[in-house]
């Protein structure tokens, strides 16, 4: 397990209840949970992070009709 004891968590302004995730900005990297399991932490470069939101603002994870 990720050590967050001492990291702030943040989830969107926009998230009204728990099925938001919560994101830390460490000096080395990005945690990311869920806080219905805050124990289970996702743990990404900075590197990784920036592509992931690069690929978000471009609207690359569109749900496509079935």
């Amino acid at each position: 397990m990720v050590g967050n004891d001492h990291v702030v968590w943040r989830k969107s302004g926009a998230c009204n209840d728990n099925a938001c995730v919560e994101v830390a900005v460490r000096d080395h990297d990005v945690l990311v949970r869920h806080p219905g399991d805050p124990g289970l932490v996702l743990t990404f470069t900075h590197e990784e992070w920036a592509v992931f939101l690069a690929g978000v603002k471009a609207d690359e994870f569109t749900a496509q009709p079935r």
